[in-house]
């Protein structure tokens, strides 16, 4: 699994479960009613086993709020991180290994064409690289954290 996929899907997995946990809250609060099953339905990018035919161009049925998924976790995480302009900290925030080594390879997976000797460059166009990426895969980033 390429390591964009694995940042993508921390965040929207965790949406996914946060909305479940909503949904089951509500659902204990209200009496049951019966519903008829409606199986779910594949992103409409999937292949017939549902299974989406590329991890980097998987997109989502729904747009998922990506801030509010970061601030969610940054309030539960003991670390004061930067996850909001740092690449090392937004990985660290997602407990994805956030080496120099899993940086580079990131960079080379989302087209990083400058030297990845000069880190500081790299971390910054990563950074933002990221948040495009998650926009175009569904993801709803505001402006700030493309900028």
């Amino acid at each position: 699994m390429s390591i964009f996929s694995r940042i993508r899907d921390a965040i929207f997995r965790h949406a996914e479960s946060e909305e479940s946990t909503r949904e089951l809250e509500s659902k204990a609060q209200t009496p049951a009613v019966e519903k008829p099953f409606v199986p779910m339905q594949p992103p409409s990018n999937s292949g017939p086993s549902g299974i989406p035919a590329s991890p980097v161009e998987a997109k989502w049925d729904r747009e998922v709020d990506v801030e509010a998924v970061l601030q969610a976790r940054a309030a539960k995480d003991p670390q004061k991180l930067n996850w909001r302009s740092s690449i090392v900290d937004l990985m660290k925030l997602l407990d994805i290994d956030s080496s120099l080594e899993n940086r580079r390879e990131l960079a080379r997976e989302l087209g990083y064409t400058g030297s990845t000797e000069d880190t500081a460059a790299m971390n910054v166009w990563l950074h933002r690289r990221v948040m495009e990426e998650l926009r175009k895969n569904g993801g709803k980033v505001p402006a700030s954290l493309v900028a």
